[in-house]
């Protein structure tokens, strides 16, 4: 169990590092992002986004919580494949949008932006959402946890968010309506 832990934690950290490290990376024209005051609704986004990391990293170290299973050999199985999928995803997917990436609470079109269509986002429009999403899912049925649920009642909202983010950039972006016709929104070939 502790490996389990232990792998669970080195997946949500590298998820991370790899968030921080490509933020930091200069747009390719060299712009500098201008630091402006962020409003009450951003930095809350922010607080909460922290809390859940701050807690889940905590659920990965402390003793069950709201198991599900006595004997959850098979659904831990089940949940290290989905979370090795989703960050699988998510990650690939964040490499392969590179500076074309913002925040989900600041969710604006760059001024150097284009549509990525090439690898993973030839197949599904938002797989960073949907690899979070399973990374999420995978984690907490790793844990042996039901607050599984609590991901699945989340899940709406994150959608939801994509949905909005691209009117934005159907709005803003050329090229995107294109490619939100050639492409699915969350799962290949099918949605």
């Amino acid at each position: 169990m502790i490996f389990l832990r232990l792998y669970l934690l080195a997946g949500l950290i590298a998820h991370k590092a790899v968030w921080e490290i490509l933020k930091r990376r200069k747009a390719p024209t060299g712009e500098k992002p201008t630091p402006k005051p962020q409003p009450l609704s951003v930095q809350l986004v922010k607080a909460v986004k922290i809390a859940i990391l701050l807690g889940i990293v905590a659920q990965t170290m402390l003793p069950e919580i709201l198991p599900i299973s006595p004997e959850p050999f098979w659904l831990r199985a089940v949940g290290v494949a989905i979370y090795t999928a989703g960050l699988l995803i998510a990650v690939i997917a964040r490499f392969q949008l590179d500076s074309n990436w913002s925040d989900i609470e600041t969710a604006q079109v760059l001024s150097h932006q284009q549509v990525v269509s090439n690898g993973i986002y030839g197949f599904v429009r938002h797989p960073i959402y949907v690899g979070d999403i399973l990374l999420l899912f995978g984690l907490e049925l790793s844990l042996n946890s039901w607050l599984v649920v609590g991901v699945a009642l989340m899940t709406p909202v994150i959608l939801l968010q994509a949905t909005r983010e691209e009117k934005k950039l159907i709005e803003t972006l050329p090229g995107y309506d294109v490619y939100c016709q050639q492409t699915k929104r969350f799962i290949p070939f099918v949605v």
